[in-house]
């Protein structure tokens, strides 16, 4: 309970920290779009998945995602994330998730922790997309290492495709494709 008035009292306190910044500077943008619906299927095990993305400021968004094998278990997260640039191609982000989790290995009778995590996307050529992120997961008793790293080509403004390594994460190391949809 502690976690969760502590991640609710850093997300309250750095919304208003950011909007005071944009209030300021209105021309801070990003080089990349946050809002998106996200589909997703993940390989060794099978897991199917979405996201959803909304930005709700200059250099925010709200972000919920949802992974599961269909066989009981989930892994849910939702909560706020940072971005801004760090040159014409690239953005620095990050995110601050509440995460419930639910799996035969791990978290048997589903438990809530917090996620935090860092990370970059940058533009290799007009349509290559690369990133990836690093971050820390403390569910119950337990904290871990998370990472990610991606490849995502934008066939067109609205849509893309990806292929994503997930590492040390709840379903261990995974590898998932995904399509994602601008709006």
């Amino acid at each position: 309970m502690r976690k969760t008035l502590l991640a609710t009292g850093l997300i309250l306190a750095s919304c208003s920290a950011v909007a005071e910044t944009a209030a300021q500077d209105p021309s801070v943008m990003s080089n990349f779009s946050y809002d998106y619906y996200e589909a997703r299927i993940g390989a060794s095990p099978v897991t199917f998945g979405g996201g959803f993305s909304k930005s709700i400021h200059p250099n925010a968004h709200a972000i919920v995602t949802v992974d599961s094998e269909l066989e009981g278990d989930y892994d849910l997260a939702g909560g706020v994330g940072f971005h801004a640039p760090v040159n014409n191609w690239a953005d620095i982000t990050g995110e601050m998730l509440i995460r419930s989790v639910k799996h035969d290995k791990h978290y048997k009778n589903g438990e809530v922790g917090m996620e935090i995590n860092i990370g970059v996307r940058q533009w290799l050529g007009p349509q290559l997309e690369v990133g990836g992120k690093i971050g820390h997961v403390s569910i119950d008793d337990n904290d871990d290492t998370v990472g990610t790293v991606y490849g995502r080509f934008h066939s067109t403004e609205l849509f893309s495709i990806g292929v994503e390594g997930r590492f040390n994460g709840i379903y261990d190391d995974h590898f998932m494709l995904s399509t994602r949809f601008k709006f």
